[in-house]
């Protein structure tokens, strides 16, 4: 195995997907919440990073190009689970999250199948694009549950009169909470948009993947 500096970040990605959800066991929120994203965002620069090192510098290697795709899925599924877990917007974020994790263990078991049948399920543009969309959703919504958090320590104490009337200018926004509850709302709108965007590109390229291997999966006559 040879590491190189492109292998190093790839195996630091690896390792920072469950450190995300190793943050809700030692964290309180929001301070978890932030850890994670700012976690979660870090480790996606590396995949970027990573593939393009990989080339300037020509350290292409197998173990990198084994590491890279696992610690993608590692970090998209990882953060799912969390996200679905935590967020009160849980109940919208099962379906494509469940598109998502379905996707990524339907196409893993194609490509132990049909191993490396002339490079048949390689990684197609459309792919990066999906993981791309995953990775900017999953960002937006661990910064939702950051905005709800903080909403929830403004308003701590106030009942439902107080907080309508300080949504709607009748009272003085001493504690920021008018910009807090929009940003929650906005954040959690865009990152589901997104997550529903990013299940409708996997769907699609699982469809793909699937077309292109069903020669191969017939049985001979």
């Amino acid at each position: 195995m040879t590491w190189t500096v492109p292998n190093i970040l790839t195996a630091l990605r690896l390792l920072a997907a469950p450190a995300v959800a190793v943050m809700f066991l030692y964290f309180t929120r929001p301070y978890a919440d932030w850890f994670a994203l700012l976690l979660f965002v870090g480790a996606a620069v590396t995949d970027w990073f990573d593939g393009y090192l990989a080339r300037l510098w020509k350290q292409e290697t197998r173990l990198g190009k084994m590491l890279d795709p696992i610690a993608d899925k590692a970090m998209v599924v990882i953060a799912l689970m969390v996200i679905v877990g935590y967020s009160s917007m849980s109940p919208w974020l099962v379906l494509p999250a469940t598109v998502i994790l379905f996707r990524e263990v339907f196409v893993t078991g194609l490509r132990e199948f049909l191993g490396d049948t002339a490079g048949l399920l390689k990684v197609t543009r459309l792919a990066k694009l999906k993981t791309t969309a995953q990775m900017i959703a999953i960002a937006v919504l661990f910064s939702q549950g950051v905005f709800e958090h903080y909403l929830i320590a403004a308003t701590w104490g106030m009942d439902r009169e107080t907080f309508s009337a300080v949504l709607s200018g009748d009272t003085a926004d001493e504690v920021g909470v008018v910009w807090k509850y929009t940003a929650m709302i906005w954040a959690g709108r865009i990152g589901l948009w997104l997550l529903w965007l990013a299940a409708a590109l996997t769907l699609f390229t699982g469809w793909e993947y699937f077309r292109k291997a069903v020669p191969y999966l017939r049985d001979s006559t």
